[in-house]
């Protein structure tokens, strides 16, 4: 809720959607935790539920799967594209993954530093 708070956004509004948004990326059983007790799955999925606190209209995600098993991957990603449609926001993905990178309604490679289309 940090991010929301630093906006300005009333307390309980803040706490009410932080957990909505902690419900939301399957972590309700998991609010009260702090982060040395969350898997990397569930850290990931913590830092998506911070980013779209304040309503984004873009999302920008660096390697999101990058340090995870291929099975909570496949679920961040999904929850990712999900929450793209739902939100109505653009998603800003970098990848070495080309199973990921098919996904996208556009992609762009960048070799020995020039973008490609």
């Amino acid at each position: 809720s940090m991010p929301a708070r630093i906006a300005r956004r009333p307390y309980r509004e803040t706490i009410e959607e932080a957990e909505q948004l902690l419900c939301r990326v399957g972590l309700e059983e998991r609010i009260e935790h702090r982060p040395s007790e969350l898997s990397g799955g569930e850290q990931q999925r913590v830092a998506i539920a911070r980013a779209l606190i304040n309503h984004p209209s873009l999302l920008i995600a660096d390697e999101p799967t990058g340090n995870l098993d291929s099975q909570t991957g496949r679920e961040i990603l999904d929850l990712l594209l999900q929450l793209r449609s739902e939100r109505r926001c653009a998603l800003v993905m970098a990848t070495h993954d080309t199973g990921i990178a098919d996904q996208a309604d556009h992609t762009f490679h960048i070799v020995d530093g020039r973008l490609l289309s």
